[in-house]
């Protein structure tokens, strides 16, 4: 069981490359991966990024395809037109799920990347997506609409979306109310997936984190609505035990191997 991720570096340790391979790691699937960018970043911010040029990013998912037996992909942040272009063409002739989280806007509301990655990410790479997992001020950029305020607004969203091609699950966190709800839009159908929603400031990661346990889930043979589900789950627990780390001065990381540090000294 391998998977793929597709992501820039977090010298943090709570988000990207590195959120995706300890989610890997904590749902027994061996993690791969290609970098896009690398930050400099911690729990308090971003303090510098530094581009990783399209033919190494492309070199990077050629040697890994070439010799590894990659059972599922998911890709993260994707900034640059010319790496959005040249993974679209490599993916179309990878037959295995992708998972694409559209990372586009921080937490504080700012716009990560320019309007011609937007339109490229929703132009070339929903077409190789299995699956799309924006958050609520993610999916009003890809539609160039106001975010929604609400569960019908979302369910409204996620079928637009889903009507170009890929299942989304439209991830309901910034939304306020006592549950913490999803949108899963796929085969012309919705469903509503609910938890708990957890009172803490460490979920730093958690869309990366969701997006790849759905990839690890599928790289272990479940179906999608099964992955979907499974990690709904995970990335729950994981929040609910993030505050038992005590890593930085800011948003810290969810808690991904809670399972696993149980008892740990």
């Amino acid at each position: 069981m391998i998977a793929m991720t597709i992501a820039g570096s977090d010298s943090g340790g709570g988000a990207g490359i590195q959120a995706d391979l300890k989610t890997f790691a904590a749902l027994g699937v061996y993690g791969t991966s290609v970098i896009t960018a690398l930050t400099a970043q911690n729990t308090v911010g971003v303090q510098g990024v530094y581009p990783i040029p399209a033919d190494f990013v492309a070199a990077q998912l050629t040697s890994v395809l070439s010799d590894i037996d990659v059972a599922a992909i998911k890709i993260g942040m994707l900034a640059d037109v010319a790496v959005i272009d040249r993974l679209a063409d490599m993916l179309a002739a990878v037959a295995v799920p992708v998972v694409l989280d559209p990372v586009m806007v921080a937490t504080s509301g700012d716009r990560l990347v320019p309007d011609n990655a937007v339109a490229a990410l929703r132009d070339r790479l929903f077409g190789v997506a299995t699956i799309v997992t924006p958050n609520v001020p993610e999916a009003a950029v890809l539609l160039g609409t106001a975010a929604a305020r609400g569960e019908a607004e979302m369910r409204q969203q996620a079928l637009a979306l889903a009507d170009r091609g890929p299942a989304i699950l439209l991830k309901g966190g910034h939304l306020d109310g006592g549950e913490s709800v999803d949108i899963l839009c796929m085969d012309g159908r919705c469903e509503r997936l609910t938890s708990r929603r957890v009172a803490t400031r460490n979920t730093h990661g958690t869309g990366c984190t969701l997006s790849s346990a759905i990839a690890a889930y599928l790289a272990r043979g479940a179906t999608l609505a099964e992955a979907v589900a499974g990690a709904k789950t995970y990335i729950s627990k994981a929040i609910a035990a993030a505050d038992d780390l005590d890593i930085g001065r800011g948003h810290g990381p969810v808690h991904h191997f809670h399972a696993l540090w149980q008892g740990v000294e």
